[in-house]
């Protein structure tokens, strides 16, 4: 740990311009600059934030029927909305112009795979650095490619290292396991909605890591679903048509927040935050990580390497390797 001993830390909790990312780049720069006014070091954004969640796959009928059309549009729309590595140095520049730490969730596009990535831009103006989520869960499989263990990222900040986790990676121990012997004094869990389930799996982190967690979750109704895809100006009838379908009035959240801070022992730093937008602040006491792990340390006094042991392969897995 280094000599930041308390970090203040902000969640932010808004809907994004849904599916239009040049739109909600400009919102996220202004919710930064905000926070950075409120004295925030850390900022940190819910999963797929850039731009948008695909809640289609949980509300529309039909979205994981073979070569539906309104499911194969949106798929082509979220490619042409995915963040590249032009909008990585957007995000790089947001980070090193407010001199805050930046976690942004985001569609990230390779050729035309896309996946559920969690991207780091140090304050300090350095290149960010991604983490793509190990395994979609269900059906988000219709959207998401498979992350590998070359992006199993962390940040290193003026506090310590910052890491974080992608929804229901949480539930995967092994992965877990990983990211405590990065010994993260910050790990973002970003979730669509951090639901109860979702609150229990990020406190159990917490607990579990030695380390403080902020579990973010997006707020957005259906009204700002339809008004985001209509902001692209876009001839899409059925990809209009398939998030219309979404049942529902218009003011019907379909996701509902849920932003919380949760420190080593378990405990809420600040209490969980439904169907409310905002910025919100958390001021986290590092002292309270060394004195925590008094108890348990899981990578360290309370492991046990004689017995058990993990490996973790960080190299980059394409599927075609060329030879000279």
């Amino acid at each position: 740990m280094k000599n930041k001993v308390v970090v203040s830390a902000a969640m932010i909790q808004d809907c994004p311009v849904f599916l239009n990312l040049k739109a909600s780049l400009k919102k996220a720069e202004g919710l930064i600059e905000n926070a950075a006014r409120k004295g925030a070091e850390l900022v940190v954004f819910p999963e797929t934030w850039l731009p948008g969640y695909p809640v289609w796959l949980d509300n529309s009928q039909g979205a994981a029927m073979w070569n539906h059309p309104g499911a194969r549009s949106l798929y082509r729309i979220l490619c042409e909305n995915a963040v590249t590595d032009f909008e990585l140095a957007q995000l790089s520049k947001m980070a090193g112009k407010n001199k805050v730490d930046l976690v942004m969730g985001c569609h990230e596009i390779d050729a035309n795979t896309l996946y559920n990535t969690m991207v780091f831009c140090p304050g300090s103006g350095g290149k960010a650095v991604l983490h793509r989520k190990l395994m979609p869960t269900y059906n988000e499989k219709l959207i998401w490619g498979w992350g590998d263990g070359s992006t199993l990222s962390t940040m290193d900040t003026p506090a310590g290292c910052v890491g974080g986790l992608i929804c229901w990676e949480h539930w995967m121990p092994l992965a877990r396991a990983a990211m405590h012997a990065k010994k993260e004094v910050v790990h973002v869990a970003q979730w669509p909605s951090v639901i109860e389930l979702h609150q229990i799996a990020s406190r159990h982190y917490a607990f579990e890591g030695r380390c403080f967690v902020l579990a973010c979750g997006t707020v957005m109704n259906k009204a700002e679903a339809l008004s985001g895809f209509d902001s692209l100006g876009i001839d899409a009838p059925d990809a209009r048509d398939m998030l219309a379908s979404i049942q529902g009035r218009a003011e019907t959240l379909l996701m509902t927040g849920g932003c919380a801070a949760i420190g080593p022992d378990a405990a809420y730093v600040t209490e969980p935050v439904y169907d409310k937008r905002g910025i919100f602040m958390a001021d986290l006491d590092l002292n309270s990580i060394t004195e925590s792990a008094m108890v348990m340390d899981t990578d360290g006094h309370y492991a046990r390497p004689d017995i058990f042991s993990l490996t973790v392969n960080e190299a980059p897995m394409g599927s075609v390797v060329f030879q000279k």
